[in-house]
């Protein structure tokens, strides 16, 4: 008797890796369409000549799509930005905040608010980068109807980025949005190595070229060991026998030393973006604030004290309210002593929650102190020169987004494989139904 052919345990993991791959070629591919009506070949002559380099760090996290002139340049920004904003307003405007505290269904809505508000804001950013473009001289026409085509076509492209990182989120594996930036990382990496190597031949500078891979490699494992380090804080739980309360199970409660992740430097990005897309749109203008403001645009340049220190303050703020917002310690506290359990030396409730947030507080300023030295890392070696350029792609932000979004990635395909081998070896020792017996 033949045997039946078993299913393949891996499909659910194959067709998500396999709607991933489809869906960063589809983003791919979208990278390359140019916005109707721009002069694409004045666009990348102004990106290979190095001005304006602060739109660097905008074309890295679009994967070219900026300095191709496509409809996708604004990328997941105005989506971050509008979730930023969302996310701030869900803690202190009080409709939100009860939308918030309505679990799923609230989160649904405020879900639909936030892609409203990207609708908004790409509205915003694609109007202020057409008419840049317009007034640099950098389109075939000019006028009213480059302005509209080039803000839809530009609003168009970021909705379809948020789609997509969805879509990718939810059929996909791993957070879609990350993934995408992560995408627009890795695409530029191989001409990085190439640019590398033909400069290190050309001006031969051998003793530079194995510094960057020292500084490179270091980062690499310095985000490694930080993003695995851990704080463990001991629980115990008591067994209660009659009037007496015994010492039961023990166990911890881990704290990463970087909590916030790459989020706070991601959300950092954003607000630099925004910032200097308005800077450009007023800048434009004909007038002593217009100058002013030119003038700025031009001192806010990676490299600058002031860029490092704004971006700097922007990822420490951000490291505290996104670990604030996103770990609820009263609750938490509340939970443990639902359940018997305490930590050694301080009462249940207010005082574990105190004592908590003292925990996490440090750890917070130690995980944005580190998120801040690594994202700052390339404009401190001096970004203006050649090398500095390399370190601009392999090192800082890029890295840190590359490796972190990795890990969780790995982290996530080995939680699939493993529910699967648990599955099988479940229906192996005939355990599946084993608790339906005794429900009859």
């Amino acid at each position: 008797m033949a045997k039946k052919p078993t299913a393949n345990p891996y499909k659910e993991l194959t067709s998500r890796l396999w709607y991933l791959v489809l869906a960063l070629i589809i983003y791919r591919v979208g990278a390359h369409i140019p916005v109707p009506g721009v002069d694409l070949d004045r666009i990348r002559q102004m990106f290979e000549q190095g001005e304006g380099s602060i739109f660097q760090l905008f074309n890295m996290f679009s994967g070219g799509a900026l300095s191709n002139a496509s409809l996708l340049a604004l990328g997941v920004a105005p989506y971050i930005s509008a979730s930023i904003v969302m996310q701030l307003m869900s803690h202190m405007y009080g409709p939100l905040k009860e939308l918030r505290q309505q679990g799923s269904t609230g989160q649904k809505k405020i879900t639909q608010y936030t892609r409203y508000l990207t609708l908004a804001l790409a509205l915003v950013q694609g109007f202020a980068i057409s008419r840049t473009v317009m007034a640099q001289g950098m389109s075939l026409m000019s006028g009213p109807g480059f302005l509209l085509v080039g803000t839809i076509a530009l609003a168009a492209g970021a909705l379809f980025m948020m789609w997509l990182g969805e879509q990718i989120t939810e059929r996909g594996i791993g957070n879609g949005i990350s993934m995408l930036i992560f995408a627009g990382i890795a695409v530029n990496m191989p001409a990085g190595i190439g640019s590398l190597i033909a400069q290190t031949k050309e001006n031969d500078q051998y003793a530079q070229f194995f510094l960057i891979m020292l500084v490179i490699i270091g980062l690499f494992a310095l985000i490694v060991v930080v993003e695995r380090a851990q704080r463990r804080i001991a629980i115990h739980y008591s067994n209660r026998r009659g009037n007496q309360q015994a010492m039961g199970q023990r166990s911890h409660l881990p704290l990463k030393v970087n909590m916030g992740g790459v989020i706070p430097a991601i959300f950092a990005s954003a607000i630099i973006t925004l910032l200097v897309s308005g800077f450009s749109f007023l800048g434009n203008m004909q007038s002593t604030a217009g100058r002013y403001l030119s003038d700025l645009i031009g001192a806010f340049q990676p490299g600058s004290w002031l860029y490092i220190a704004t971006f700097s303050l922007l990822i420490i703020l951000f490291s505290f309210f996104y670990t604030a917002m996103m770990f609820e310690n009263r609750e938490l506290a509340d939970n443990l002593k639902k359940s018997n359990g305490f930590i050694q030396g301080f009462r249940p409730g207010r005082q574990t929650a105190d004592y908590i947030d003292m925990i996490q507080e440090r750890l917070t300023l130690v995980g944005a102190i580190y998120v801040a030295f690594v994202c700052v890392l390339p404009s401190i070696m001096n970004l203006g020169s050649a090398q500095g350029q390399i370190m601009f792609l392999f090192g800082g932000t890029s890295l840190l987004i590359a490796v972190v979004v990795a890990m969780d990635f790995v982290s996530q395909v080995q939680s699939h494989v493993m529910s699967k081998q648990y599955e099988s070896l479940m229906k192996k020792a005939n355990l599946s139904g084993f608790g339906g017996q005794y429900r009859r």
